[in-house]
């Protein structure tokens, strides 16, 4: 007689395959550079919001009897001209810059992805008329126009925040228009027009969504450019305004005296080297994790 095979119980369902985002949240995991990164950059957000309980002391309180102290244990980073504690206006620092980076990348998504949506959609006139201003934007240096606009809105940290959005704004367009010119000629694109979707429909429900990806790895380098940028704005006196502390403008008065107290500038050069570094490590793996073509 023929051997009967057993046969799974009628309740027995085979599990779900792991969706895209699932799979690249695992691809990301494995990747341990970019891991750092997210540690880091994770390590910075939290010191930015506890900073009033982390912070030794008041970050504009002056002490003249401690001016420009080397780093004891007292005053772990030393103190600058002023008597101020190094350590607090680092960390308070932290604040600026974040807000700088976070504010500036939103302002720049929110007008770059819908120009770019339209550009890339809609085509024709529409298309190069934008393609053309965009490249009149991107022929100026990202920074160079960001400072002159600053210098026309006028010093302080939400001005720089504005420049810094607009400025980065064209290379959104850019991304935006391309993504989607691939996009839309794929055949669920096609599919969706044929069953009589509305155009703002197809834009915004079946190609918004599926550009998402590479809008998030842009995104997080430039949060990292934003950072330089808003220290290069407050060393030139156009981001925070003093006493309020910026690791841009400690830069700038560190300047004067990099022979006597290095520490100055050591501390607040370092913290941006590792904010950038670590947003751009997070960003390389973010690219490398939601690239389809990953297995």
């Amino acid at each position: 007689m023929a051997a009967v095979l057993p046969s799974l119980p009628a309740t027995a369902t085979m599990p779900a395959p792991a969706g895209p985002w699932r799979r690249a949240g695992r691809r990301l995991l494995r990747r341990r550079v970019a891991m750092l990164g997210l540690v880091v950059v994770v390590g910075f957000i939290l010191m930015a919001v506890f900073a009033p309980w982390i912070a030794p002391y008041d970050p504009i309180a002056t002490s003249w009897g401690a001016i420009r102290k080397a780093p004891s244990a007292q005053y772990w980073f030393g103190t600058d001209e002023i008597g101020r504690d190094v350590l607090s206006r680092v960390i308070w620092g932290t604040r600026a810059s974040l807000l700088a980076g976070v504010v500036s990348v939103s302002i720049s998504l929110l007008i770059g992805v819908p120009i770019g949506l339209a550009a890339g959609f809609l085509g024709g006139w529409v298309d190069a008329i934008i393609s053309r201003i965009t490249d009149a934007f991107l022929a100026c240096p990202f920074l160079i126009l960001a400072i002159a606009l600053a210098a026309f809105l006028g010093p302080s940290l939400t001005n720089a925040m504005v420049a810094i959005g607009v400025s980065a704004a064209p290379i959104f367009v850019r991304l935006t228009r391309g993504q989607v010119l691939s996009v839309k000629v794929e055949d669920y694109v096609e599919a969706a027009r044929a069953v009589g979707n509305s155009p703002v429909r197809i834009a915004l429900r079946h190609i918004l969504p599926n550009i998402t990806a590479p809008l998030m790895v842009q995104s997080t380098l430039a949060i990292a450019a934003a950072v330089i940028a808003e220290a290069s704005l407050s060393f030139l006196g156009l981001g925070q305004q003093p006493p309020a502390p910026s690791w841009g403008s400690m830069l700038n008065t560190a300047k004067n005296f990099i022979d006597n107290a290095p520490w100055m500038a050591i501390w607040p050069g370092v913290s941006i080297f590792l904010l950038v570094l670590s947003f751009n490590l997070l960003g390389d793996g973010l690219r490398d994790a939601l690239d389809p073509r990953q297995r």
